[in-house]
């Protein structure tokens, strides 16, 4: 399917080193959308307004995940092993796994960074 939009030019300039990538790109976005508007997100706005802040090597190690969103990956999970998911389901896991991965980034970096402090 070939589809054309109109872009202003900054947005044109961003997307230019990444035009071999703009599939992968639009559906990315899309799974946000679809995120936001979901109400069993609002562990990952929490997470991702943390991060947002800019919170300290310390702080981001320390980070956990809230009782509410520790609950909707276990109920997700429980309902994995027993009787499947949803296709709504489905993506909300997946967007919970996403939310583990930028986790876990952060975390491996705020190591290394401390790593260095310590080293110095």
């Amino acid at each position: 399917m070939q589809v054309t939009f109109d872009l202003p030019d900054e947005v044109v300039t961003q997307l230019q080193p990444f035009e071999d990538r703009l599939p992968q790109i639009l559906e990315l976005g899309l799974r946000e959308l679809h995120a936001i508007a979901q109400e069993g997100f609002s562990g990952m706005a929490e997470v991702l307004e943390f991060l947002a802040n800019l919170p300290t090597a310390e702080a981001i190690i320390a980070l956990r995940p809230s009782e509410f969103l520790q609950t909707q990956v276990s109920i997700l999970l429980e309902k994995n092993r027993t009787m499947g998911l949803t296709s709504a389901e489905e993506q909300q896991w997946q967007g919970y796994q996403y939310l583990e991965h930028v986790v876990r980034m952060a975390k491996a970096r705020a190591f290394l960074k401390l790593k260095e402090s310590h080293a110095a």
